[in-house]
């Protein structure tokens, strides 16, 4: 195990320090690193909320965990803060994920090692609706959350077609991809 640099906070230090004015803002803490294998240091707080942070959203998130941290006494140990949100590449774990996922395409391995690529639709109770192509048309598979053995968004291109977007309960103004 490496050796954080004294005065450096741990990564439960720094979520304790940064919660509230984080949740004040709409977000939550999904991660914190406190990589110490980099110089400088650097800590990486990951956030997210229903409405994805924007750039203008993580860098006033990135100004106040800054204030924040600079108030605690590191010593000298200088580092380097990131802050992000989740990128398209984590893993859709959580009903919240889902949720926050939703009209996103993705792609779902099943429990039973079945592959189903789909578009999120709505994710309450334990359950996630994919709407997935059908014959020549699209339907809503019903999925709970215990036969999901991973989701990944996938990236696209190409707008979806107005009917996925129906069924995912979402219009042709409906941001997908952001």
């Amino acid at each position: 195990m490496v050796q954080r640099p004294e005065g450096l906070p741990s990564p439960d230090r720094v979520i304790e320090l940064l919660d509230d004015e984080f949740t004040r803002a709409g977000y939550e803490i999904e991660d914190v690193v406190v990589d110490t294998r980099t110089s400088p240091p650097t800590i990486r707080v990951v956030a997210d909320g229903d409405l994805p942070p924007d750039l203008a959203a993580v860098s006033a998130l990135s100004r106040a965990a800054s204030d924040l941290l600079d108030s605690l006494d590191t010593g000298s140990a200088p580092y380097l803060l990131e802050v992000s949100s989740p990128g398209v590449d984590r893993p859709l774990t959580t009903e919240k994920h889902f949720r926050r996922a939703r009209a996103r395409r993705v792609e779902v391995t099943l429990g039973d090692g079945a592959v189903v690529t789909g578009r999120i639709g709505a994710a309450r109770d334990g359950v996630v609706d994919l709407v997935v192509r059908s014959g020549s048309g699209w339907t809503v598979r019903r999925l709970p959350l215990t036969d999901i053995r991973t989701a990944v968004v996938q990236v696209e291109f190409s707008p979806p077609s107005a009917a996925e977007l129906e069924l995912v309960g979402g219009t042709a103004d409906t941001e997908v991809g952001a």
